[in-house]
């Protein structure tokens, strides 16, 4: 056989497995994710295990700050305080935030109207969350509006001194910087239910609560889900509002937190985040094995 009849050997072709596309695909994402996610929860973990005096960090691997965190009762009465104020501003926020949300859903005709008032709800939000926290001290203060106006209206006698610097101005605040975040979700659920199932549970002969209950809440639940997701996070690591609106006579956690870091107690601060962390999912957890938001996402 001559050298001109030999034909050249095809070139080879190098394809991506087809397991290996989905794993390119997400891979950026996961590098981000990683590194302003995964890595700083892992450098927060890692240093809540070192030792720590006046004069610096020290890296080691001791659990004395998960003793002193979890053996003080001071610690525990702190968590409580937490989650008191944590279920008290979800009860609260659910309530106003469902209605409203159904209000513009299902009494409010015009798709445009709808939207109009909607954004109406989000205008607090473009100031900043300290203006919207600290305007309520002139409203609930000693010589503030509220009780001017009781006092000149003859209802109580002298300022009512509970509205400020209190438990009730904390939760009033965070209810308040809250609930938006409730309204959303819950809107945006109910928006996507079929009018037709109520004008059939209607004709069925049910009677408005009826439809509320056995129609338009059970469809409302993964919304109920997000917002209540949103609302115990914020919640739980909100410090500013305790700080301010408490006067210094309440505590949370995440205010713990920030007054060990002013005292360059970081592992024991890391400790605190960590265990708070545990907390903050555990609540997660149990809200996702009640409701699946999967149907919402």
């Amino acid at each position: 056989m001559s050298p001109e009849t030999i034909e050249p050997a095809p070139a080879r072709s190098w394809r991506i497995p087809e397991g290996a596309i989905a794993y390119l695909q997400a891979a950026p994402l996961a590098l981000i994710l990683g590194f302003f996610f995964l890595l700083p929860i892992l450098t927060i973990a890692i240093v809540s295990f070192w030792d720590y005096d006046f004069a610096g960090l020290y890296p080691d691997f001791l659990s004395t700050n998960y003793t002193d965190t979890l053996g003080s009762w001071v610690t525990w009465k702190i968590y409580l305080n937490t989650l008191k104020f944590t279920a008290m501003v979800w009860a609260l926020t659910l309530l106003i935030g469902f209605w409203v949300a159904y209000f513009l859903a299902f009494h409010i005709r015009t798709t445009t109207m709808q939207m109009v008032l909607f954004l109406v709800c989000t205008v607090p939000f473009l100031t900043s969350n300290i203006i919207r926290m600290i305007s309520w001290i002139p409203v609930l203060g000693r010589n503030g509006l509220v009780n001017s106006t009781l006092i000149e209206m003859g209802i109580i006698p002298q300022p009512i001194e509970w509205l400020l610097y209190s438990d009730f101005a904390v939760v009033l605040a965070m209810v308040h910087l809250n609930t938006l975040f409730m309204v959303t979700p819950i809107f945006n659920t109910l928006m996507r239910i079929d009018k037709s199932l109520i004008e059939a549970a209607r004709d069925a002969g049910a009677t408005s609560w009826q439809i509320l209950w056995n129609v338009v809440i059970p469809l409302a639940k993964p919304g109920i889900a997000i917002g209540s997701i949103f609302v115990v996070t914020l919640v739980m690591a909100d410090f500013s509002t305790v700080q301010v609106m408490s006067g210094g006579q309440s505590a949370s956690v995440a205010l713990m937190m920030k007054n060990q870091m002013s005292l360059l107690q970081y592992p024991a601060a890391a400790a605190n985040a960590v265990v708070l962390l545990i907390v903050v999912l555990l609540m997660v957890a149990a809200i996702l094995r009640v409701v699946d938001i999967r149907k919402e996402l």
